[in-house]
């Protein structure tokens, strides 16, 4: 993989537990979080509550999960899953049409299936039940109380943009009131013996509303676009790692910024472990349009439009569109006539 040359540069830092503080408290971290996803798109969050013990149970759970035999993953392999949930193999993902360097397995909502017919959107077939390893109990344990502690963030901030923003607190309440969909990845990257940095995940922006990333500390690899340029952003001891989606992007018709990101393999001899959650509402939901302040309408540029990758309002819409071009074994195993 070819790279610019990267500047290395400090994403802000925002602490959430401010929201718990004085009046003024608040106001300075609605401001930061306003002009951090404004000018960035991202940020280093701390405050946030998630207990260092749940952080340090998840990612020993995730080094028993990718340690299990081969067999014992695959028998949960996402081609198996009509919901695009499970195991998803070494190179078995694809960011534009580029291999992906890792390992993951992907973890939603525990529901039922959603039987599909006419009037019923495709979008639907994500929804329903996780494929847990037998061999790893604790796996859904940890994985379901890592959803209940970051929806809570998620909520958090969600209100805390709305009111930077001049709106409601409560505006985006509603699109997550009933059956949201949070979402959660548990990803290895292992090392690549290659003379120049590999693709890991390719570049990207998020699709949804909002993402929380924790990443093993002293692994790094993570770059975001900033002003034509990639920064890195290394993992800082006890903090998130925040970033904004298309959907966010849409309702602010583009003042707040959805940004390109993606990762590079680590060296040889070494891995790196990560766990994003996708904060992500029902999936027929659409995000409402925030009319903006005159000051800050007037710094906002329009969404970003791709002709090769449109956008949706609807939330399901753009997550199956995502789903479909990075799984393309999921859709040949399960929904071959979509490929028509």
């Amino acid at each position: 993989m070819t790279t610019t040359s990267t500047r290395i540069q400090s994403l802000p830092v925002l602490d959430l537990a401010l929201l718990d503080g004085s009046a003024e408290d608040a106001a300075r971290f609605r401001d930061e979080l306003r002009r951090a996803t404004h000018e960035v798109g991202f940020f280093y969050l701390v405050g946030h509550g998630v207990p260092a013990e749940l952080i340090a149970r998840a990612f020993d759970t995730a080094r028993a999960f990718f340690a299990l035999p081969d067999e014992q993953k695959l028998a949960i392999e996402n081609v198996t899953s009509p919901h695009f949930r499970g195991y998803t193999r070494m190179g078995g993902e694809q960011t534009l049409g580029k291999t992906d360097w890792r390992e993951q397995i992907d973890i939603g909502a525990e529901r039922p299936g959603v039987p599909l017919g006419p009037g019923v959107e495709d979008y639907w077939v994500l929804e329903g039940p996780n494929l847990w390893p037998e061999q790893l109990p604790e796996l859904r344990e940890v994985a379901e109380e890592w959803i209940a502690r970051l929806d809570g963030v998620g909520i958090r901030l969600l209100r805390a943009w709305a009111e930077a923003l001049g709106a409601p607190a409560d505006v985006f309440d509603a699109a997550f009131a009933e059956h949201p969909s949070p979402h959660m990845k548990i990803a290895r990257y292992p090392g690549v013996d290659a003379p120049e940095p590999t693709q890991g995940v390719g570049a990207h922006k998020d699709l949804g509303v909002l993402t929380l990333l924790y990443v093993e500390e002293g692994r790094g690899g993570l770059q975001v676009e900033k002003d034509g340029e990639w920064i890195d952003a290394p993992p800082i001891d006890g903090a998130f790692v925040v970033n904004i989606g298309e959907l966010l992007e849409i309702a602010t018709d583009g003042y707040l910024k959805a940004t390109k990101h993606r990762v590079l393999s680590p060296a040889a001899g070494t891995e790196r472990i990560s766990i994003p959650y996708f904060h992500g509402p029902a999936l027929d939901a659409t995000i409402p349009t925030i009319e903006l302040p005159a000051e800050l309408a007037a710094e906002a540029p329009g969404v970003d439009v791709d002709p090769a990758n449109p956008l949706h309002a609807v939330f399901g819409r753009n997550w199956l569109k995502s789903r479909v071009r990075a799984h393309r074994n999921v859709v040949e195993a399960q929904y071959p006539h979509w490929l028509a």
